[in-house]
């Protein structure tokens, strides 16, 4: 048996923050101390934590790996690695790949390929279509997240319009329903609209406006009819604007009695729409980074409970295919290996407190998704833990993990950086660098 000790850390967990110490046993917490725990322990290592953070390691629901298909933009190996450097040791994967995750075959193979490649825990989302239910059913309900549907366009063409199918998806699988929700005729006639008075050139401030609030607004809320109609379990990703918090229930409820849930990524709370007059097409995302008054809204929902969850929805894209107008640019951006820290500094900023940060992108994933012992720093727990340094950093190319070399905070300073990762009780992450000898694990679901 091996045995490590994390000693003297500052904990933040389970909305305490606290002096403490954690017995790692293999690959599970075997022992919390409070205080300055035991002089003396029988390990193999000791890892001396005096002034840093101790979190349990963050869970991101919405991730773009890219593989198979689209491995010029990366691959489960490299943004599984700049995932565990940024403080993230569990992602669930989207299936908007080549070809598309909608088989039973499709999805064995992308577990496969990460069990033999990825440093970090996974989980990969099966795509629904108007034609694939019966491939669904299949599914084993202890091995996935959930099913994605895009309920607009996006990247990848898994565009579901077909009414029937969208009612036995959300009646009869079984499975939480997890939407990218935009209504495909606004952004269509927005579109138009735009195109014909300003002509086909069209720069990015206009990509608010066509994929636009209320092209958001209108899919939700048909969403969200949808679930309550079904009784089926609906997870709206990346909310994006004031207007749709209305429709998601007020109060920090428990996630046992909500129905409908709701993610926020990163570069909501980050970026405004002002900032594409500096930043461009690297901050283009579908929904698109909207108002700042949107942005103070969703900072506010996410206080307040209304959203449950903060991911990423990390999307790489080679530099080259974020060139051009707005209708042709590429959508979305890298930001997992930044996505802890970003949080951080919000939190320096006291935006949000960092007890805030970890519930929202360690313990609620895990529950909301009814993840298998992970997410808190508890005894009999898997270790994913991350130790977290106070230290003055700037983002530039020679710190970069993403296989496309790129990000849209690059010359950022952020007052805090991830020092250690353990997954699995294995030190993954260490100095700025990556074992990439050890191998997570698929998340299990309880059902």
């Amino acid at each position: 048996m091996k045995r490590t000790i994390i000693r003297n850390a500052t904990i933040i967990n389970e909305g305490r923050s606290f002096c403490g110490s954690v017995l790692i046993e293999n690959d599970v917490i075997s022992k919390i101390f409070e205080g300055e725990g035991p002089a003396i322990l029988d390990t193999d290592l000791a890892v001396d934590a005096s002034g840093l953070f101790l979190i349990p390691g963050a869970i991101d629901d919405q991730v773009h790996f890219r593989e198979p298909g689209l491995v010029h933009k990366g691959d489960i190996a490299s943004e599984a690695a700049a995932a565990v450097a940024g403080g993230v040791t569990t992602f669930m994967d989207m299936p908007n790949t080549l070809p598309p995750t909608t088989t039973v075959a499709a999805l064995e193979w992308k577990y496969q390929r990460a069990a033999e490649t990825s440093p970090a825990n996974f989980s990969f989302f099966p795509g629904g279509t108007n034609d694939n239910v019966a491939e669904l059913l299949r599914i084993n309900r202890r091995l996935v997240p959930g099913v994605k549907l895009f309920l607009g366009s996006s990247t990848g063409n898994l565009l579901i319009d077909n009414q029937r199918a969208l009612e036995r998806i959300f009646g009869e699988t079984g499975l939480l329903i997890a939407v990218h929700a935009e209504k495909e005729d606004v952004i269509r006639r927005n579109r138009a609209y735009y195109t014909e008075k300003y002509g086909p050139d069209l720069d990015i401030r206009y990509h608010p406006l066509i994929r636009s609030a209320e092209a958001c607004y209108a899919s939700t809320s048909e969403a969200i009819e949808l679930a309550h109609r079904m009784g089926a379990r609906l997870h709206i990703l990346h909310i994006s604007t004031a207007r749709e918090l209305d429709l998601l229930e007020e109060g920090k409820k428990a996630l046992t009695e909500k129905l409908i849930t709701a993610e926020v990524c990163l570069h909501h709370l980050w970026f405004s729409d002002e900032d594409y007059k500096t930043h461009g097409n690297r901050i283009k995302w579908n929904p698109a980074i909207k108002s700042v008054s949107d942005r103070e809204a969703l900072r506010k929902g996410l206080r307040e409970g209304r959203i449950d969850i903060v991911a990423t929805d990390h999307a790489p894209h080679l530099l080259i295919e974020k060139e051009g107008d707005c209708l042709h640019a590429a959508s979305g951006g890298p930001m997992i290996q930044h996505s802890v820290v970003g949080m951080w500094e919000l939190a320096e900023r006291q935006i949000f407190s960092r007890e805030e940060v970890v519930e929202k992108m360690s313990h609620r994933p895990a529950d909301l998704f009814r993840i298998s012992r992970r997410g808190y720093i508890r005894e009999g727990y898997y270790a994913d833990l991350v130790l977290i340094e106070k230290a003055l950093w700037r983002v530039s190319a020679d710190n970069i993990l993403y296989k496309c070399a790129w990000s849209p905070f690059e010359n950022q300073t952020f007052s805090y950086r991830i020092k250690q990762t353990f997954v699995n009780g294995q030190i993954v992450y260490d100095k700025g660098k990556v074992d990439q000898s050890v191998r997570g694990r698929a998340i299990e679901f309880e059902v």
